[in-house]
């Protein structure tokens, strides 16, 4: 890469190792594939495609040991812009995106798009009007930036309370994600496999803190990248004769639509507030493809996407790997580079929902009597699909677990097992990769923001090193307990973070840097109110009460949030002269970092 004065110092050789993980990645896949080849119990294949990459994972993570602090919280600051925007596009939605999301548009097709657009806006939005400035800034936590922002322990610890509660619903997601997709590899005990992923994530990340995570995170997307994309490329080869189906399924979806029509799947219009996602489980083929707002309403949609676009640009796992990139412009980067991957890993999501969808087609179209095909019924055998009624099936007929059809498409293509465990493997890296960069950034919250969080001195180097890797082992195994606890839809779970998130904490990043006026009343009353009312309207929406789904939360409580910073901020007094000051600094994009120049003095004092 191009050096200057910003990254003279990133590592030159990262592309070599990343290309040697690589090889050994696909190695250990073409060994799995030859082994199968040569008659090798089922089993061993399994465990090799499981603990290979794991142990992989895990000698990259012990590799970055670090006893520095800047190394521990900020990977040194060294991070290049494409390797942070390749964490960052994969632990946006993490595997539950990966996994949900394709059952989704193989169940509902259009309407999961809200989704995607408002992962997309999410990023587009960081990148200007966020990451920038947190960058320059440079604290490792959000709530350390909002406590020195506004000079106030006292929201530093209310920021630190509010915003563990999402990230604890991500980091459960993902676990049962995560396990799920291990089932495929071995049927062990759901407690056993949520336990043995919550070790993985504590071994890879707290070696090193963000340093490790932000070389196992590059290392488990480019994991899930590669098990995502080779499977669904060898298919568009077999159905369209081209390896990228992102721009080949058009015609599929095409035929795809003939077919529904001359089936008879209904076309919904649905109310303007419909959230009717598919959830766990068996869910029929609800609507066509093609068709917009059938499960999903109009006004539903657009504020799924104002819902996401929030709480992705303030999320407290994500702003905060941008401080661990060279400088200001690799942050705008990687933002870049975060909007594109995700974008393609999105696109090659609905392929495979398209690809699926042609497969069960193909079944129902066929002339003559109906037979199924041997890997309809190794599905069928293993819960994953059901038909419903007697005589001829149509579409409508097919009931599909929505979390396995990223994983069923191989064994619909009759590729070799080996490649349905590469797919189960990418989305257990990806698990991993969510789990792990939010573990961390919870630990580090709850270690500087929570036990350190009244006093604005680091602690020295030794202990406070040892209680951000407790509070780090601490926060994956409650976030563990929670995923066996609570068997909430993990989609949901993620849909709900997002809305917390995004009501409770967007209004007051966006107001800090942009409304000098803003202080730290008003900063603390927006982000409980934001919290509050957002608890309040999902807790209202799964009981019935008002008539729309816990997921669109947001519309309520962000505007809350929203009023309610600047209502109490403007009948309060005005900021200190030192933090206009601050303010002012932090929109200048050059100069030294503010957090690590704060330090540097606070050090100088203790000597």
């Amino acid at each position: 890469m191009p050096f200057s004065h910003r990254t003279g110092y990133v590592n030159p050789r990262l592309g070599t190792y990343f290309g040697i993980f690589i090889s050994a990645f696909l190695a250990l896949a073409l060994m799995t594939l030859i082994l199968e080849g040569l008659g090798v119990s089922s089993e061993a294949l399994r465990l090799t495609m499981f603990l290979g990459p794991i142990a992989l994972y895990a000698i990259i993570g012990l590799a970055a040991f670090t006893r520095e602090p800047i190394d521990y919280f900020a990977a040194g600051r060294r991070v290049p812009a494409f390797y942070t925007g390749l964490a960052l596009a994969q632990t946006a939605l993490g595997a539950t995106g990966l996994v949900a999301l394709t059952g989704a548009f193989f169940l509902i097709g259009f309407d999961a798009l809200c989704i995607v657009i408002g992962g997309l806006a999410g990023f587009v939005v960081m990148a200007v009007l966020l990451a920038p400035f947190f960058r320059k800034f440079g604290a490792y936590t959000v709530p350390t930036y909002l406590g020195k922002r506004f000079d106030s322990r006292a929201l530093r610890l209310v920021a630190g309370a509010v915003l563990s509660v999402p990230m604890l619903l991500v980091m459960a997601a993902e676990l049962r994600i995560g396990a799920h997709a291990a089932a495929w590899f071995h049927p062990m005990a759901p407690a056993a496999i949520v336990m043995l992923l919550v070790a993985a994530v504590v071994v890879t990340v707290a070696a090193g803190g963000m340093r490790s995570l932000a070389w196992t995170s590059a290392a488990q997307s480019i994991a899930a990248l590669i098990a995502l994309l080779v499977p669904v490329a060898i298919v568009g080869i077999i159905v369209t004769n081209l390896p990228l189906p992102q721009f080949s399924a058009g015609p599929v979806l095409r035929t795809i639509a003939r077919a529904e029509a001359a089936q008879g799947l209904p076309i919904i219009l649905p109310p303007l507030l419909a959230f009717d996602m598919p959830g766990e489980g068996l869910e029929p083929i609800a609507k066509r493809f093609s068709d917009p707002f059938g499960s999903v309403g109009p006004l539903a949609f657009v504020i799924m996407i104002l819902s996401l676009l929030s709480g992705i640009a303030s999320a407290p796992w994500l702003l905060p790997r941008v401080a661990g990139t060279p400088g200001v412009y690799e942050a705008r980067k990687s933002l870049g580079w975060a909007t594109l991957l995700f974008g393609v890993a999105m696109l090659t999501v609905a392929s495979v929902g398209i690809f699926m969808r042609d497969y069960l087609t193909d079944i129902v179209t066929a002339a003559g009597a109906i037979r199924f095909p041997p890997w309809f019924e190794t599905l069928q055998a293993q819960g994953i699909l059901a038909v419903a009624g007697e005589g001829r099936p149509t579409l409508a007929s097919f009931s599909i677990s929505r979390d396995d059809v990223l994983l069923s498409l191989p064994v619909a293509a009759e590729m070799p097992s080996a490649v349905v465990y590469l797919a189960a493997g990418g989305v257990v890296a990806a698990a991993l990769a969510t789990a792990g960069a939010v573990a961390l950034a919870l630990g580090n919250i709850l270690a500087e923001d929570i036990v350190y969080g009244l006093s604005w001195s680091p602690a020295r180097s030794g202990p406070r090193l040892i209680v951000s890797r407790l509070a780090l082992g601490m926060a994956a195994s409650i976030a563990g307990l929670i995923a066996l606890a609570a068997p909430t839809d993990p989609l949901q779970l993620v849909l709900w973070a997002i809305a917390l998130t995004g009501a409770s904490t967007f209004p007051v990043l966006v107001l800090s840097i942009w409304w000098k006026r803003l202080n730290a009343f008003g900063a603390m009353a927006g982000m409980l109110t934001g919290f509050g009312v957002t608890v309040l309207a999902i807790i209202a929406g799964e009981a019935g009460l008002t008539g729309t789904d816990g997921a669109l939360a947001a519309a309520i409580g962000l505007p809350a949030g929203a009023a309610a910073t600047i209502a109490v901020a403007l009948a309060t007094p005005g900021p200190h002269r030192n933090l206009l000051e601050l303010v002012r600094d932090i929109r200048v994009p050059g100069g030294e970092i503010l957090h690590d120049r704060e330090m540097r003095f606070h050090r100088r004092k203790k000597v």
